[in-house]
């Protein structure tokens, strides 16, 4: 490996730009190529970013020899193909979320990467954001007692967008769970774990498109209320409590760059500024991870995602949703 990790963009739009955005500011990483099904696409993301390698198909960066790892930000539909191709060609993957549409493409997923000793992980970018992470030390050493409750929520409108958007085509896995819902399911597993029953019920577009879903996740001794949509803004607040305090996330919670704890009939604000705008810390994870010759991270391993996809899965299930491409 050259000195520089060399990445690769699968995928060149607005999420990718933001991605990118970050990894410019990481010292060992260079963005060395970019494809898109349309090469008039990429070559305008090249001159943009100053990329050296364009390519007007997946398969032909796939094969070429010229990136470490890929950052793939497609739609959820070609995750799991995209993923497996990049796999199969020794290629590192760092997958947007969610990794699949089900647990069953996960499982091809993590496959590929152990069958070809190619680094897999989900941009499941939250995990690393500073605060978060000091969340659930926190967490985990007691500091608010045994966990009884969380609450989180993740919303916004998105009825504007057009019906061949990925929100609201359901070609394309349209909806809000997979596509936002899965921040506060990940926050519940990440803190709580698996939980013992689910409950949810969704709202849904004329289409057949979910577009708005309520979830308690049931624990031996806690639960948390979950919430995500596309039919209205929400706070964006996450609450954990325990029996000796709680935590607050700040609106994004998501992202957030400080954590607020009421214990003791005090309250103490932390503030934990974010390099960039968050996802500079899930690089340095891949970048670290593939250093090291991993094929995934311990913060963020192949079990994590498929046990959120399963999670996922689950709710759907409850909800009744499914997509024409799924049998």
């Amino acid at each position: 490996m050259e000195t520089k990790i060399r990445w690769g963009i699968v995928g060149p739009g607005k999420i990718a730009r933001k991605f990118v955005s970050d990894l410019l500011l990481v010292d060992d990483a260079e963005i060395a190529a970019v494809a898109s099904r349309s090469l008039e696409r990429a070559e305008a993301f090249a001159e943009e970013y100053d990329v050296e390698h364009t390519f007007g198909s997946y398969d032909a960066l796939f094969q070429s020899g010229t990136v470490d790892v890929v950052y793939i930000a497609t739609p959820h539909n070609f995750h799991k193909e995209l993923s497996v191709k990049a796999l199969e060609n020794s290629i590192g993957v760092l997958c947007e979320k969610p990794m699949g549409v089900n647990r069953a493409e996960v499982v091809e997923q993590v496959n590929a990467s152990k069958q070809n000793n190619a680094f897999l992980m989900e941009a499941m970018w939250s995990r690393f954001n500073p605060s978060i992470k000091k969340v659930k030390q926190l967490v985990d050493e007691g500091v608010v007692g045994d966990l009884k409750y969380i609450h989180a929520d993740f919303a916004f409108y998105g009825l504007d967008k057009g019906l061949d958007s990925r929100l609201l085509n359901p070609d394309l896995a349209s909806g809000s769970i997979l596509d936002i819902g899965i921040y506060p399911i990940f926050l519940s597993y990440l803190l709580l774990g698996m939980p013992d029953e689910i409950m949810a019920t969704s709202k849904f577009h004329e289409n057949g498109t979910e577009l708005q879903t309520s979830m308690i996740f049931d624990y031996k001794d806690a639960q948390s209320i979950l919430y995500s949509g596309l039919t209205s803004d929400s706070k964006m607040e996450a609450e954990i409590s325990g029996t000796k305090g709680q935590l607050f996330l700040k609106p994004r919670w998501h992202e957030a760059d400080e954590y607020t704890l009421v214990k003791d009939e005090k309250t103490n604000k932390f503030s934990l500024p974010l390099t960039g705008i968050g996802y500079y810390y899930e690089i340095l994870e891949v970048n670290q991870c593939l250093r090291e010759n991993k094929i995934e991270s311990e913060l963020w391993s192949h079990q994590n995602s498929l046990d959120l996809s399963e999670l996922l899965d689950k709710v759907r299930e409850k909800c009744g949703v499914s997509f024409p491409f799924e049998t």
